[in-house]
């Protein structure tokens, strides 16, 4: 069993430790410094209290080990990205399927967001199973550049679902005279 919850100044070392070996293979390709991790945990703090909120860092923990970093970036209209990175001893046992599916939950009920998107390495396969298995539908192709490589990122989305008895607006579709289904009659 996991659970998020905001990171805390004591959070540095675990942070660090997350950020190591074969975890940031597809990430950053290098290991956190010590200052590395202070800085992202105060960060991430400060950006907690930030009002209107842009980015959201969780900590996943399993008991009370942190294990993992799941954070949203707000991108603007109803949109944000989903990052997600996971200690390399807690791979191959659900955490990340259920992180994500918790971080989910709390955009679509806690927030004003309507669409997450989220990219993974494509020697990275695991990380699409884990967005597919929490609900995430691969949509595009991100063409990417790692080392001066052209790097081709699949991309997935999820939606919020509308609440039984509401609508979404509906966007018009144009006409072949340029008018809208809304505006003809």
């Amino acid at each position: 069993m996991i659970t998020l919850r905001d990171l805390v100044p004591g959070d540095a070392l675990a942070v660090q430790r997350i950020y190591s070996g074969a975890s940031v293979t597809f990430t950053r390709g290098y290991v956190m410094t010590i200052g590395e991790a202070t800085t992202c945990v105060t960060t991430a703090i400060t950006q907690a209290r930030v009002s209107p909120r842009e980015r959201w860092c969780f900590g996943v923990t399993a008991g009370a080990d942190l294990i993992g970093v799941i954070k949203l970036r707000d991108r603007g209209a109803g949109h944000a990205t989903l990052s997600y990175i996971l200690r390399e001893d807690s791979w191959g046992r659900g955490y990340g399927t259920a992180a994500v599916r918790q971080v989910i939950a709390y955009a679509f009920t806690a927030t004003h967001l309507d669409r997450l998107s989220a990219k993974h390495h494509p020697d990275n396969p695991a990380s699409g199973c884990v967005l597919a298995k929490a609900g995430f539908t691969r949509t595009t192709v991100f063409q990417g550049r790692v080392d001066g490589l052209a790097v081709a990122y699949p991309v997935y989305e999820i939606h919020r679902v509308p609440a039984p008895g509401t609508r979404r607006p509906v966007t018009p579709s144009p006409t072949p005279d340029g008018s809208t289904a809304q505006d003809s009659g």
